[in-house]
């Protein structure tokens, strides 16, 4: 197992427990103790976790695992909802992509569809992911427009008053909201506030809202909020999401697609 696949397993354990002792962690990846000591003190001065006698522990009850390190995450899952969301842009349409792992898969379901290669421009896509700028920026028929900003190194997300100014001038098709959770009643959230408020912005200036998120993020509160639920018009999620979930979203008046 390669240190960034290894880094990568450890964090998602570490999130997903709370707290890791080198014995159990070195026992789940099949590596010595030793070499799992050295993976937490270096990941301990990258700030990633904090270092305790015997183990580590994450850096307090809100922690953010940083996208680069979440792409494994619900992978199938995620490529599957991107297709669907992506076959709900039309072409020469102007739409809005927030940062995350599920709508970075949106951007690349976007990219290799057919209907799309050519135009001018097939699409206007309107970011403030500077990952998912990157990935697109490649394709001549696409219109890529940045908001500008200050980036956040958790998600490569611009945020700010800059991003403000850019968001505030233009109106698009459909926003693509990637969100770490969507609940009836708290609505779609995030868990930083700066990010929230690009993130709102660029919904109240969409025609449509889209939210697309795997059925762990579902039922679920984060820390700010992006919009009410009712601001919501799709939601496409895999369909490991309960009955009971569905049926909710849909007595709120949003339209529920799994795949």
């Amino acid at each position: 197992m390669s240190r960034d696949a290894r880094w990568k397993a450890l964090l998602e354990l570490l999130v997903e427990r709370g707290r890791l002792d080198v014995e159990e962690a070195a026992a789940e990846l099949e590596v010595s103790a030793a070499t799992i000591r050295r993976d937490f003190d270096q990941l301990a001065e990258q700030q990633m976790l904090v270092r305790t006698r015997g183990g580590a522990v994450v850096h307090g009850v809100s922690y953010e695992l940083p996208l680069r390190y979440k792409t494994a995450r619900n992978a199938s899952e995620k490529q599957r909802i991107a297709k669907a969301v992506a076959g709900l842009v039309a072409p020469g349409e102007a739409v809005g992509l927030t940062g995350g792992t599920t709508t970075t898969e949106v951007a690349r379901a976007l990219a290799v569809r057919s209907d799309l290669a050519s135009g001018s421009p097939a699409l206007t896509v309107v970011t403030n992911a500077l990952n998912i700028a990157n990935e697109l920026a490649v394709r001549p028929q696409f219109k890529i427009v940045v908001t500008g900003g200050v980036a956040r190194p958790q998600s490569y997300e611009l945020i700010g008053p800059l991003a403000d100014g850019v968001l505030g001038q233009i109106t698009i098709d459909v926003a693509v909201l990637g969100v770490v959770a969507f609940d009836v009643t708290h609505g779609a959230a995030a868990h930083d506030e700066a990010e929230a408020a690009i993130n709102r912005l660029l919904c109240e200036r969409a025609e449509r809202v889209v939210v697309a998120a795997d059925s762990s993020k579902l039922g679920r509160r984060a820390f700010a909020r992006i919009c009410a639920a009712e601001s919501v018009d799709i939601l496409v999620t895999d369909t490991a999401a309960s009955a009971d979930t569905i049926r909710r979203f849909e007595e709120a008046g949003i339209a529920v697609v799994t795949v």
